[in-house]
């Protein structure tokens, strides 16, 4: 799979209003066939950063998402919201979900 990070610098005056802002990119998103999972979480320690967790099946699922009508349209809407360009951590990994923290393993 293709698992990516992002983390996105926020606007202050828009922080509080970036899961609307980004709900239909996030929603059109997670519907794409290749999705795995697109999950937005907000820092605890910068209330103005978000952090984008998000894989795809394969490169081929993740060049479809940046090829995709929606993803274009983000490129367009999002950056008027964002402080600096978004920094980005991006892996092939052979692996198609989450594994277990063996580390904290709940019995």
């Amino acid at each position: 799979m293709i698992f990516i990070t992002a983390k996105f610098q926020v606007q202050p005056a828009d922080a509080d209003s970036w899961p609307e802002i980004t709900r239909s990119f996030t929603a059109a998103t997670r519907a794409e066939a290749g999705c795995l999972w697109f999950d937005w979480s907000r820092s605890l320690d910068d209330a103005n950063e978000y952090v984008l967790v998000e894989a795809f099946a394969d490169g081929d699922a993740a060049a479809t998402h940046v090829q995709s009508d929606h993803f274009r349209q983000a490129q367009h809407d999002l950056p008027r919201h964002l402080v600096a360009t978004p920094k980005i951590v991006n892996f092939q990994i052979d692996q198609q979900d989450w594994s277990e923290l063996g580390e904290m393993r709940v019995s």
